[in-house]
């Protein structure tokens, strides 16, 4: 019989890899990672909302004033922050770093995203200002619109953002929309990732598990949530599959793909009178929406609302989806 060294081994050392080796480690579980780069830093901006993370994330930036602009200004009441990447990173001393895979009562497949055909994509630039509010959305551009958030010291991520599109928009398209509004900075950030991606095969974790919202694009802080339930249910026996997709999980996901195919029918005009709608809403049905992965009820009502005060033509757009 093979000798099994390790309880968990996680393949793929990225904020959702990392955050599930600690709390494992955290709940006296013998944990492996396997990492071949791993100590090159993440040059990637992870933003979430606060009331989404564990109240122990750092931090490294945070926005008290949130806005959004559809057809008007929209002032969101909840707090917003950029995750501290050089935190995140770190691993106790009780974490093995792999190579390669090794025998693990658990193994977990935590090496990001597979294909999918609908895309984010993104390209911004970081430039010198002493703003600290964030624009989680500005759509009065067209049918991309721009993001930005303060990085701390004196810095801006402003990014040029497709939210969703089948194929991605090019990169190259959106850095010279980007380019025609500001003169960038001397820091590029460039976005792409599947919003329909399949889960990966077995036990996975992070955006392998398919946890990228699939109206949003968001899909830390969900990693970062969950890391410390699935160690616990690994600890007590059980099986961490019930945790990572429960039932309600499941169903929200599914009407969470609704949502994606309807903003993938809509033009630019529909898109602004969508998020104008959506922006409207009570914070917590947009809180439901945007963040509540086993709010079915607050998901559903959402969704309800929404197209209850949408005009026809928005509606004979989003009846042939939902």
């Amino acid at each position: 019989m093979d000798l099994v060294v390790f309880d968990v081994v996680v393949i793929g050392g990225g904020p959702a890899g990392r955050a599930l080796a600690r709390a494992c480690a955290q709940e006296g579980l013998g944990t492996a990672i396997v990492d071949r780069h791993p100590h090159r830093p993440w040059t990637a901006t992870y933003g979430a909302w606060a009331d989404e993370l564990p109240p122990d994330t750092p931090t490294r930036a945070i926005s008290t004033t949130v806005r959004a602009y559809a057809r008007e200004e929209h002032l969101i009441p909840r707090t917003y922050v950029v995750l501290d990447n050089a935190r995140l990173h770190e691993l106790p001393e009780a974490v093995t770093v792999l190579q390669r895979p090794e025998e693990a009562r658990y193994t977990f497949n935590a090496t990001g995203a597979r294909k999918g055909r609908a895309e984010q994509t993104a390209v911004g630039t970081v430039i010198e200002s002493d703003c600290t509010e964030t624009t989680l959305m500005d759509w009065r551009g067209g049918d991309t619109f721009l993001y930005t958030v303060p990085l701390g010291g004196n810095r801006l991520l402003v990014e040029e953002t497709c939210l969703a599109r089948r194929p991605g928009m090019p990169l190259s398209e959106l850095r010279e929309r980007l380019h025609a509004r500001l003169t960038p900075g001397g820091t590029e950030e460039r976005v792409r990732f599947p919003l329909d991606a399949p889960r990966a095969g077995g036990t996975a974790f992070g955006a392998a598990a398919g946890f990228i919202h699939p109206a949003t694009g968001y899909s830390v802080a969900t990693s970062l949530a969950l890391a410390p339930k699935v160690a616990r249910a690994m600890k007590a026996g059980e099986d961490p599959s019930h945790v990572i997709w429960s039932r309600k999980a499941r169903i929200v996901h599914a009407m969470r793909r609704f949502g994606l195919e309807a903003l993938l029918r809509l033009d630019a005009e529909q898109t602004r009178d969508f998020f104008e709608l959506f922006f409207q809403l009570d914070v917590e049905l947009q809180r439901a929406y945007l963040s509540g992965r086993e709010d079915v009820a607050g998901t559903a009502a959402a969704m309800a609302r929404l197209f209850r005060a949408a005009p026809w033509r928005l509606r004979a757009k989003l009846v042939n989806t939902w």
